[in-house]
């Protein structure tokens, strides 16, 4: 069990709040509550562009404790031998050789999969976390097309690509519903959510939460996710994920997107990590069977951030 944050106790859970995960997670309702009230454990990915992790390991290892994440081989958490958690004031990371990432958040890009000289589409890049692991998966070969829809946020996108050695990068500045008359080999639409699953890290998501803004941002989700699926390529890949633990914003946006274009296909995920079944009925909402083939992670899982991924093929 992780370390409990000062103060939890006096942390107010908006009732509306816990009947609602009560119903959603019955008996494991006090375990995610106790994983999202802990601290979050540090984890880095090794910038391959430029350094290889043989040499981070040595670099960082005489002072941190790296141990690799299941899912990607390039990622480590991180501990320190006399307990700092400023990971990110190394010298490594200001020279763009690591990445403070968080472990969850390194598989939407590893479950699309970008290969060198594709088109490739981060369709809500900002800060830029999943679009420097894209760019090195692609090798700087190809085009990357990293967009978000406020000019505030592409500061530090335009800053993160710069310090990781991006060179096949192209910035937007757009609304993605808006995209239209390209197409791309792979997108990835890493959406805003409620960041339900990002508890531990922002605790002010549960003073914010409530029903109505959930469904905004589902119907926001769904505007995101179909424009993507018109400008992906036939035979192309759409990965959909968001770090929220929603149904309407997960399962339920997948199910429209099923129910809208008939060419939409989901793949199974398989990675080596521990996952929850995905929600096919919830509040009296069936979502498609074919919602099973996403994956669902709620933080007390692998002792990350929760998360949700789909990985979608145009046929």
């Amino acid at each position: 069990m992780p370390k409990a944050i000062p103060n939890r106790e006096e942390i107010e859970i908006k009732e509306r709040f816990a009947e609602h995960y009560k119903a959603l997670l019955g008996k494991d309702y006090d375990k995610f509550i106790d994983y999202s009230l802990s601290f979050l454990r540090r984890s880095i990915r090794v910038n391959t562009l430029k350094i290889s992790a043989e040499e981070v390991i040595r670099r960082l290892g005489k002072e941190w404790i790296l141990t690799e994440i299941p899912w990607c081989n390039i990622g480590f958490w991180v501990e320190h031998k006399e307990g700092r958690r400023d990971i990110g004031n190394t010298i490594e990371h200001s020279l763009g050789y690591i990445f403070v990432q968080e472990a969850a958040s390194m598989i939407p890009p590893i479950v699309l999969d970008p290969k060198p000289g594709e088109t490739v589409l981060d369709m809500c890049a900002a800060p830029g976390s999943k679009s420097t692991q894209i760019a090195a998966m692609m090798q700087n070969k190809g085009i990357l097309v990293c967009n978000d829809y406020r000019g505030d946020r592409l500061k530090a996108l335009g800053i993160n690509l710069q310090r990781c050695g991006v060179l096949n990068a192209v910035i937007t500045l757009m609304e993605g519903r808006f995209f239209k008359d390209v197409q791309f080999d792979k997108i990835l639409v890493d959406a805003p959510c409620s960041g339900t699953g990002t508890i531990r890290k922002s605790l002010k998501t549960l003073r914010i939460w409530n029903p109505n803004m959930i469904k905004r941002l589902a119907g926001t989700q769904k505007q995101l996710i179909s424009a993507a699926f018109n400008v992906l390529k036939p035979g192309g890949t759409l990965v959909y994920s968001t770090c929220s633990v929603e149904p309407e914003e997960n399962e339920g946006v997948i199910d429209y997107l099923l129910s809208t274009f008939d060419n939409a296909k989901l793949d199974v995920i398989n990675l080596n990590i521990k996952k929850s079944k995905p929600i096919t009925s919830f509040q009296g909402k069936n979502y498609s069977k074919e919602v099973e083939k996403c994956l669902r992670i709620w933080p007390q899982d692998n002792d990350t951030e929760g998360f949700f991924v789909a990985k979608i093929r145009k046929n």
